[in-house]
């Protein structure tokens, strides 16, 4: 999963250097509000690449599981106020 969002990632950003680079090098040559139009589009893209790139997946741990260690797992619920049994 996590190599299909890096590949995602690196395609819409690829996307948005190439309608940059073709707005301003040539479409700006015959039509300066298409070249703006092209930016606008591009300007719309990264924060998509990075919503699809942080993307959490169904096999991927989230950041409130547990770790694996009994006594970080215990100081980190009793930070975020939950009680667990403890396992002794």
């Amino acid at each position: 999963m996590y190599a299909r969002r890096r590949h995602s990632y690196f395609v819409m950003m690829g996307i948005c250097i190439a309608l940059f680079v073709l707005a301003w090098g040539v479409v700006r040559l015959w039509s300066v509000p298409a070249a703006v139009g092209m930016c606008v589009v591009a300007m719309v893209i990264p924060p998509l690449a990075a919503m699809v790139a942080n993307r959490r997946g169904p096999d991927d741990r989230w950041w409130d599981d547990p770790s694996g260690d009994p006594k970080s797992d215990e100081w980190w619920d009793e930070l975020d106020g939950k009680k667990r049994p403890h396992s002794r």
